[in-house]
């Protein structure tokens, strides 16, 4: 492998980490409601665990309610069993067609559990990234060592690495400080 290659490698994982992060970090339930919050939700349609927003369109009024219109009326209780059943805490409120679900104030507690809840992903995908580094080092050094590349690309192969780990590492940080800023948002 030569040096770019290993370093691209490493870019794609640190990249996947990052993102991975972000879609983990649009699941949790700030003060505010967001049809995003629903994206874990499953529901049990005809024997088959089918994805909310495959059976309902889902939008958010205003800031602490979402209003839920399944495509099939008959799925009504279903989809009201599978919020029930998520950890989501919210009790779905059935009006004919629709389902409507009032996303009360976090209190307190419940903020500090979510802002420790942010913070252990954001080091997951830390040590994700920092993996990464490890692997791509390893091959760096492997590749030296068999002679495909010279000292000095290992060397600058490894600059590079670093520069990519303090760029993903980086933005963990901001998307981590700009999740627990709204999650603390009263």
């Amino acid at each position: 492998m030569t040096q770019d290659e290993i370093t691209f490698a490493a870019e794609e994982l640190m990249e996947k980490a990052v993102t991975f992060l972000r879609n983990e970090f649009r699941t949790i339930r700030t003060g505010r409601a967001s049809p995003a919050i629903l994206d874990t939700v499953k529901v049990d349609y005809y024997g088959t665990a089918t994805a909310l927003k495959s059976l309902a369109n889902i939008s958010a009024p205003e800031a602490n309610l979402i209003i839920i219109k399944p495509f099939d009326a008959g799925c009504l209780k279903d989809i009201e069993k599978a919020i029930l059943a998520s950890p989501l805490g919210l009790t779905p409120n059935s009006e004919g067609r629709i389902i409507r679900l009032a996303v009360p104030p976090l209190s307190g507690e419940r903020r500090q559990q979510l802002a420790q809840q942010v913070r252990q992903l954001a080091e997951q995908a830390r040590v994700s990234i920092r993996n990464a580094r490890r692997d791509a080092n390893k091959h760096l050094d492997q590749a030296q060592k068999d002679k495909e590349l010279t000292e000095d690309e290992r060397d600058k192969g490894k600059k590079d690495i670093d520069d990519l780990t303090k760029k993903y590492t980086g933005q963990v940080d901001e998307i981590l400080q700009a999740k627990t800023e709204e999650i603390m948002e009263f």
